[in-house]
């Protein structure tokens, strides 16, 4: 019998091997599938070892089923270990290749555009420092405030700041730079404009209140913003020219101040119930930043950084490009490409507001839960600062930025108060007396000031047109006014003590009965027209020197910005912040020695100018310890720390003036030591990617 399995062979000697029994054989053709059974071997390799066995297949290099299994096997795994690597690279590389990005792009004509936008609403945070202090020795006048009226309107600014730097710079994290910046300095603006106009002491110390929180937004966002539009080695220098405009701000308020307030007549008034005098068209002047600002940010992308956080590439690839075509059609060379085609992603991310999607749901249910999602996220996201791997660090910089403010905004209101103490001093050590004189039938057309009349007779006399010369630091004690007349009179801390006065005339004055004149006997005499209204009892210099004062202290900040600026990236943060601290601290402690007012404006300016590289080394250091998710929350709230301790310093110190000066610089001089040494306790941040 044949065997089945034998081979044929055909007439051209080629032979095949065959497959079945019979006359059914037919060859096997090498592509025909392989047989399924693991263990089947070929007749040629029956016998032999199981190292040497050989699947037959291999002949026309067909791979085994075991190989093609296992080749399987491990593609599949090999697939899982790269996605799970490649999840783990993701969050890595992230900032590294932002940096690399914002590297591509390069700084040029977008980054200063940038920069001169934020740089107004900085400005305008400098502005909205000073506003209230300059206007408050007019508008007392105007609002008839009392000394506690006068302390709180002064303070409120700093707590309008304080709430609005923690509300925006938290919001900031979640709506985005741009839409928060745009809303808060919209509020600024509406406000401060409004506050204007306000003519009752109450409404007006809210409209500042919401003014301030507008502005509290603008420091802890402008430097994120701007930051994240900076290569490594350009982010310290140019945050750190940023902060000229803040100086920028204090000169601006301080010459407007000086040209406008002294012109009281500047304005108008519609009876006594409306008074629109020099010092509102002041407080007008002074938000223009802010509108300014306002302008340019709409023009202005939102901060890519922020967008790749939130899982809007798209919107982030568009933005990025358009900085590098901005940037190299500027530079003459607009054929330079953008090659980012894909850019990495978060490995966690918020979700999105959630929506209702119920057809059912409401429009006031989808209000609440969206809002109540961002509180929430707010929350968290603050809650998270105290995150083991960030806590130590965060306290560190909250010290360093606490005693920071504490020193300065407390010195800063110190300094001038202390030189119109010594103002008040000398003044007062030059009053003149006269005692028992008698004056008959006298005209008096000239300025009397800073002058006591003790028991003085005065007949028949004429004071008239005053309201040019004036009547200044006057007091009249029990003295004798017989047949005299007063005519235009404007007066400023003039008192009538214990003195009587006959058939005697008033036309036209601000001197009237219910307030000038104590415990004197007034026989026949007439008040006619009287002028009535605070506003009326004002010192029309209104202490030039404090304006000349602020105006020295802001541009005394000068030389240390663009010191700031050239070392930030060279010689690396720490050293500027510890530096420009324990700098700052020997000037104060030479103020013991100021006996004079311009000892204390020479080491006023000293204090500003060692003091203003240790704010550019704090803010730009905030900005670099975070990661972006946080930055913005972490700088507002290090920054409403700022506003708190300025609240608690400039209410402290306020107490001492005329007392003592020695627990003022002692406490100034203890925080900025310890704030200082401290600062050389916090990370190196220098060559640090943002995060």
């Amino acid at each position: 019998m044949d065997d089945p399995y034998q081979n044929n062979i055909n007439q051209q000697g080629e032979t095949y091997p065959t497959y079945g029994g019979g006359e059914y054989t037919y060859p096997y053709q090498a592509d025909y599938p392989p047989q399924e059974e693991e263990d089947a071997a070929s007749d040629v390799t029956e016998g032999h070892d199981e190292d040497e066995q050989m699947y037959e297949g291999e002949y026309q290099g067909i791979p085994h089923p075991d190989e093609i299994k296992e080749a399987r096997r491990a593609a599949r795994r090999e697939a899982r270990m790269k996605a799970r690597m490649a999840a783990e690279v993701e969050e890595e590389t992230l900032p590294e290749q932002y940096e690399s990005i914002m590297e591509d792009c390069g700084h040029g004509r977008f980054q200063w555009t940038l920069f001169t936008v934020l740089g107004l609403a900085l400005m305008a945070d400098g502005v909205e420092c000073f506003v209230v202090s300059f206007a408050l020795p007019s508008a007392e006048k105007d609002m008839c405030l009392s000394n506690a009226d006068k302390g709180m309107l002064g303070l409120i600014v700093y707590v309008g700041m304080m709430i609005g730097a923690v509300l925006w710079g938290s919001l900031a994290d979640k709506l985005g730079r741009r839409q928060c910046l745009l809303y808060a300095l919209a509020i600024n603006c509406i406000f401060s404009f409004l506050s204007c106009f306000a003519q009752g002491y109450g409404i007006f110390i809210f409209l500042r209140l919401c003014s301030g929180i507008g502005i509290g937004g603008s420091v802890p966002i402008v430097y994120t913003y701007f930051a994240e539009f900076l290569q490594m080695d350009k982010r310290g220098e140019h945050l750190s020219w940023l902060c000229l405009f803040w100086m920028l701000g204090g000169l601006y308020a301080s010459f407007t101040a000086w040209g406008i307030i002294p012109h009281y007549g500047w304005g108008f008034s519609m009876g006594t119930e409306f008074q629109f005098h020099s010092w509102r068209v002041f407080v007008l002047v002074c938000f223009l930043p802010s509108v300014a600002a306002l302008a340019g940010l709409v023009f202005m992308p939102e901060s890519p950084r922020f967008l790749l956080e939130t899982a809007r590439h798209d919107e982030a690839w568009m933005i990025l490009k358009q900085v590098h075509d901005t940037n190299w059609r500027a530079k003459g060379e607009p054929e330079r490409v953008f090659h980012v085609s894909q850019i990495k992603t978060p490995q966690t991310q918020d979700d999105e507001f959630i929506e209702i999607q119920s057809e059912t749901g409401t429009a006031f249910q989808r209000f609440m839960v969206r809002h109540m999602t961002l509180v929430k996220q707010v929350m968290k996201n603050m809650l998270s600062l105290a995150a083991p791997d960030i806590r130590l660090h965060g306290l560190f910089i909250a010290i360093v930025w606490f005693t920071m403010a504490f020193s300065y905004y407390g010195l800063g209101a110190w300094f001038p108060d202390q030189i119109k103490y010594l103002q008040f001093e000398e003044y007062e050590s030059n009053v003149k007396i006269f005692h028992r004189e008698k004056v008959e039938r006298f005209h008096f057309n000239f300025t009397l000031q800073n002058q006591v009349h003790k028991e003085g007779q005065y007949i028949h006399d004429r004071y008239i047109y005053l309201f040019i010369y004036k009547i200044r630091n006057v007091k009249f004690e029990e003295s004798l006014f017989e047949n005299c007349y007063f005519e235009d009179i404007r007066s400023t801390d003039t008192f009538f003590e214990n003195c009587t006065l006959k058939n005697t005339v008033f036309y036209n004055t601000d001197l009237w009965e219910d307030s000038k004149f104590i415990n004197c006997k007034l026989e026949n005499t007439t008040f006619l027209h009287p002028k009535k209204g605070c506003h009326l009892n004002f010192q029309e210099e209104n202490d030039i020197l404090i304006y000349l004062v602020s105006f020295l202290g802001s541009l005394s900040v000068l030389p240390g910005n663009i010191l700031a600026c050239l070392l930030m990236d060279k010689i690396g943060r720490l050293k500027i912040i510890g530096g420009s601290m324990l700098g700052s601290a020997g000037c104060t402690f030479f103020v013991f020695l100021c006996f004079s007012q311009w000892a204390v404006v020479l080491f006023h300016c000293l204090f500003f100018a060692a003091s203003a590289a240790a704010w550019n080394g704090i803010e730009v250091i905030t900005v670099e310890l975070y990661p972006a998710s946080k930055r913005a929350t972490a700088f507002g709230v290090l920054n409403g720390t700022c506003k708190l301790a300025a609240i608690i310093s400039t209410f402290t110190f306020g107490k001492f003036i005329g007392i003592t000066k020695i627990i003022p610089i002692i406490l100034s001089l203890s925080a900025l030591v310890c704030g200082g040494l401290l600062a050389f306790k916090l990370p190196e941040t220098r060559e640090v990617i943002l995060q």
